[in-house]
């Protein structure tokens, strides 16, 4: 269609050479108007082409982007958390808007005109040639400068524009971290430094995009200048050629018509390849994100590993209610290698310098069924990092983990977070109801409502919508109790075979505390736990206690057995008070 539209464009100096030439020189009024009318309809017909092709492009760039958007979209969610640790999520934000919005434009505008706009140069001066050969010549001499200095233009602005995509995505970020942190922004006062630092980008951004400016407009200045000069010589050597009788006046016309109408194709070089460059450098930007590695499933899972469901394992003693076996004894169920165990775990991050000490180093452990697991260790012990272990947030470096007898690294991750429920120290809720952040692990109404009872989630009842209230961004309308009972809730409603926990009671009053505990207990019954625990009163809740000391397992035994036999596991447990001894005696 543009094609069409632009190459009508050029027949419109033909019809004024036949006016000039003919009803003019022939004094023919109607003449006149019929080439009028013949320059109208041109024009109407060339109009409704362009408008027709912008119409016919709108859907399918659309859905283009939108496809686009999605891909990322859900490539993103499939990426491993190392890669989330590395990158920033504004420029991850930008990509998916910024770039891709660039990209659509490009394909609705550059892409259609650096072709159709080749195509009527190359028709313009087909004509130009065959009305007049010199003076087509005259016109073809800046050809060779044109060349050189676009050629020159795409290096340097290529360079200048990335620059200043990514600095877009680092004003995103920062944005993003300002919305998200406004309360410690406005809690210490520091509207002002923040303010500073986003003038600064700011700055820098605006410096980038005036230098892009500044390349953009020499180009678009030389453009225009070069052919003006040889529209300008045609035109001289046109007058004389005229005057000698060598040319009629309807050709000069027509030729200068011509040349005049591809004015637009060539003066537009300039601006197409801008937005070529900056389209260029945004698909770049979106495939970096693209090309990152998803998570890899083991090859070759057979058909018994994606059924759902671990071959049903004993439970011990402990699950039936029984004391707790002593220290050191292996009951029948971890003879027969069932419920969670750890055997050599290694972990080192994955872009960790080489020859770094790992995370974690041999670890061997192993949490029985219907056993609950406290795991307890200093700060920087390595504690989350290896929960985040369980359910492949990270890949173990070395060693395996195997739940009820099976490799969870010959397991689909999907079947795997099906078995293990999580929750984090940090809760984290999503913008929508209460009753989708805790249906987010599964389980029926019935469930939802159970979950919340064992969170002491009841204030949910008491919030304007109950379960249908919306939280919020982040959930930054709830306190962070609140929160972290939510957090609680949907990591117990799906009744899980296997249950993570990292210090699920940090932001709770003793009160509360004490009540979650109590109802904690029972669902702990039901499932095999690993327990992250900063505090005594989260160690009451586990059969036995494992210490991690450097990224390694120093010692395993009950609670009352550590503290009379570890000296560093009785002073991280220092802050214990007479209701501890009092809680193990009543478990």
């Amino acid at each position: 269609m543009a094609i069409v539209a632009s190459c009508l464009g050029l027949v419109i100096p033909l019809v004024l050479k036949w006016i000039v030439d003919g009803p003019v020189a022939g004094h023919d009024p109607g003449g006149v108007w019929l080439g009028a009318l013949y320059l109208l309809l041109l024009g109407l017909a060339e109009a409704a082409l362009f408008g027709y092709r912008r119409w016919l492009v709108a859907r399918p760039l659309a859905r283009v982007e939108a496809e686009m958007r999605a891909d990322l979209y859900r490539h993103v969610q499939r990426l491993p958390v190392s890669f989330h640790d590395r990158w920033a999520s504004g420029q991850l934000l930008s990509r998916g808007t910024t770039d891709l919005m660039l990209l659509r434009m490009f394909l609705a505008f550059p892409l259609t005109f650096l072709v159709v706009n080749a195509v009527t140069i190359l028709a313009g001066f087909a004509i130009l040639l065959s009305q007049q050969w010199s003076l087509g010549l005259v016109l073809l001499v800046p050809v060779i400068p044109l060349v050189i200095l676009c050629s020159l233009f795409e290096t340097r602005y290529s360079l200048v524009a990335r620059q200043a995509q990514d600095q877009v995505g680092d004003l995103t970020t920062v944005v993003e971290e300002s919305v998200l942190g406004i309360r410690i922004i406005k809690g210490f006062g520091q509207h002002r430094s923040q303010a500073l630092a986003f003038r600064e980008l700011s700055r820098r951004l605006r410096g980038t995009e005036l230098a892009k400016a500044r390349l953009l407009a020499g180009l678009w200045g030389l453009i225009t200048t070069i052919p003006e000069l040889a529209i300008g010589a045609a035109l001289v050597l046109g007058t004389v050629q005229v005057a000698d009788g060598d040319l009629s006046a309807g050709t000069l016309v027509a030729f200068l018509s011509t040349a005049l109408a591809l004015r637009w194709p060539v003066e537009s070089i300039g601006f197409l390849l801008a937005m070529s460059q900056e389209s260029a450098t945004a698909t770049a930007r979106f495939f970096e994100a693209m090309d990152a590695q998803e998570e890899a499933e083991a090859p070759g899972v057979c058909a018994s590993h994606l059924s759902g469901e671990l071959p049903p394992g004993p439970r011990s003693a402990d699950a039936a209610g029984a004391e707790p076996a002593p220290a050191g004894a292996e009951s029948v169920a971890a003879d027969q290698d069932v419920g969670i165990r750890f055997d050599g775990v290694t972990f080192r991050y994955p872009d960790a310098a080489d020859g770094s000490a790992p995370v974690l180093s041999r670890i061997d452990l192993h949490i029985r069924p219907g056993e609950t697991m406290a795991l307890v260790g200093g700060t920087g012990s390595g504690k989350t990092t290896l929960t985040a272990l369980v359910p492949r947030l990270h890949e173990v470096s070395g060693g395996r983990i195997t739940l009820d007898g099976e490799d969870i690294a010959h397991m689909t991750r999907e079947r795997l977070r099906g078995l293990v429920s999580v929750a984090f120290e940090e809760p984290t809720l999503f913008s929508a109801s209460v009753g989708d952040n805790v249906a987010m692990g599964g389980g029926s109404p019935d469930d939802l409502e159970r979950a919340l009872d064992i969170a002491q989630a009841q204030f949910v009842r008491r919030l304007p919508q109950g379960v249908d209230t919306q939280v919020g961004e982040q959930g930054l309308s709830l306190s962070g109790g609140q929160r972290q009972r939510l957090a609680l809730a949907r990591a117990v409603v799906g009744r899980p075979r296997f249950l993570i926990l990292d210090d699920p009671l940090s932001a709770l009053d003793v009160h509360t505390e004490a009540l979650v505990e109590a109802a904690l207990r029972r669902v702990l019954q039901d499932t095999t736990a690993l327990v992250v625990a900063h505090r005594p009163s989260t160690v009451l809740l586990a059969d036995r206690v494992a210490l991690l000391s450097e990224g390694r397992i120093t010692a395993v035994g009950t609670h009352q057995e550590l503290l009379r036999s570890n000296a560093e596991y009785a002073w991280l447990m220092s802050g214990a008070d007479d209701r501890h001894d009092e809680g193990e005696d009543g478990r």
